[in-house]
C-alpha cells in the first residue's frame, strides 16, 4: 500500500477493544466483501501479550486477502508478529526511531493531523504514507485537530506519497474526501458499527469510491 492509489482504497482500523473469538469472523466478513488495502490493529488498554495474540490471529487472515497488516504505535511488536508495518502518532516516537525498529522493508505511516509542516517533514524523512484528520467527529477517538478536505487537495497536487484520510468517516460523508484526492479512507466505526454489518459496509464504501472521482464529480 505504499504507492499512490489510482483509485481511493479502504484502510480498516480495528475497534479499540475486541473479542478475538468473534472478531476474527467479523474481519473475515469485511475482507471478503471487496477490495481492502490495509488493516491496522489499534487496541486500547491491552497488554503486549494481548496485542501479540490478536496480531498472530488477524495478521495471516489479513495478508491472505491481499491486504497489509499494521500495528498502531508498536514497531517492536510489528516485527515480532510478522506484521507488514506500523502506524505512529506524533506523540509515540519519531519516524526515525520507528524506521530503525522495523527496517527498510516494512511500512511506516505517520499521523500528521491537520499540519502541512508535519506532513512535509514525514515525507522528507521517508514515510510510506501520511495520515490527515480527523475530518469528522469520531466515536472511537477524540478529535483534537480537525482537518479540512483542502489539505488532501494540497498534498495530492504536490506530493507522490499516499495520503490517508481518517476520523469519523462513513459511507455518507466520504465523497468529499475522495474528491479531494485521498488515496485511502481509514475507517473504524463506519465499518464495524454499520447497521447492515461490516460486509455490507465495505460494499457500500466501494460503491461510493467507484462512483466518486477526484475531480469533484460523482460519476
Amino acid at each position: 500500500m505504499t504507492e499512490p492509489a489510482e483509485k481511493c482504497r479502504l484502510y480498516l482500523i480495528t475497534p479499540p477493544r475486541l473479542d478475538l473469538s468473534t472478531f476474527e469472523n467479523t474481519l473475515l466478513t469485511a475482507l471478503s466483501a471487496g477490495d481492502v488495502a490495509c488493516v491496522q490493529l489499534r487496541l486500547e488498554g491491552t497488554d503486549d501479550d494481548a496485542i501479540c495474540r490478536a496480531a498472530e490471529r488477524l495478521c495471516p487472515l489479513t495478508q491472505s486477502h491481499g491486504a497489509a497488516f499494521l500495528i498502531n504505535d508498536r514497531p517492536d511488536l510489528a516485527v515480532k508478529t510478522g506484521a507488514d508495518g506500523v502506524h505512529i502518532g506524533q506523540n509515540d516516537m519519531s519516524y526515525i526511531q520507528a524506521r530503525n525498529s522495523v527496517g527498510a522493508e516494512r511500512i511506516v505511516g505517520v499521523t500528521c493531523h491537520n499540519s502541512r509542516h508535519l506532513a512535509m517533514v514525514a515525507g522528507e524523512q521517508g514515510a510510506d504514507y501520511v495520515a490527515f484528520g480527523a475530518f469528522f467527529p469520531s466515536p472511537t477517538k477524540q478529535t483534537a485537530s480537525p482537518a479540512e478536505p483542502e489539505i488532501l487537495k494540497w498534498w495530492s497536487a504536490l506530493f507522490e506519497i499516499p495520503s490517508v484520510a481518517i476520523g469519523g468517516i462513513t459511507v455518507e460523508n466520504c465523497p468529499p474526501l475522495i474528491q479531494a484526492g485521498a488515496d485511502f479512507l481509514a475507517v473504524s466505526s463506519g465499518i464495524w458499527n454499520h447497521p447492515q454489518g461490516p460486509g455490507e459496509a465495505v460494499t457500500l464504501f466501494l460503491e461510493q469510491i467507484e462512483r466518486t472521482d477526484n475531480t469533484g464529480d460523482q460519476v
